[in-house]
């Protein structure tokens, strides 16, 4: 739970929620937080604010690439990673039941903005939005199954 806890706090803090995960399983990888900021950042919103794939999934999915995947380009290679990203996904559709970012803003009853200017984080926008406790949740899923194989 402390990594989710953290997740939840760069994220309270302004980071995005893709970069929020990320960061709080940095030091388990071998890249400069910078690049990891940089090349997170444009998965938040839902890939860019398309309220497609959430960006706390995508960001789950980016620590577990570098943490599992091999590079040369094999079928056993994108299998295991394959597989790896499904099992992260299906513990974390079961806590929340989609990894749509607008499907889960509009079931906690969200009109949802596609692509445009981000809200300002302020109190009304931290109160009304889910985002926090879902980037909480995609970093426990992630913790927990970083546990299960002893890499924390």
């Amino acid at each position: 739970m402390e990594r989710a806890k953290k997740a939840e706090q760069y994220f309270l803090d302004g980071y995005a929620c893709s970069q929020a995960v990320v960061l709080a399983f940095s030091d388990l990888v071998n890249v400069d937080k910078e690049e990891l900021l940089k090349l997170s950042l444009p998965l938040g919103g839902g890939l860019g604010r398309l309220r497609l794939t959430c960006g706390a999934v995508t960001g789950m999915a980016v620590i577990a690439g570098l943490l599992f995947s091999k590079t040369e380009p094999s079928e056993e290679s994108k299998i295991q990673a394959y597989s790896i990203i499904q099992e992260l996904v299906k513990r974390f559709e079961e806590l929340r039941g989609t990894i749509n970012c607008k499907e889960l803003l509009e079931k906690a009853s969200l009109e949802v903005e596609v692509g445009g200017k981000p809200e300002e984080r302020n109190d009304k926008y931290y109160k009304k939005r889910p985002c926090a406790k879902i980037v909480y949740q995609a970093s426990l899923v992630l913790e927990e199954y970083l546990n299960e194989r002893g890499l924390i």
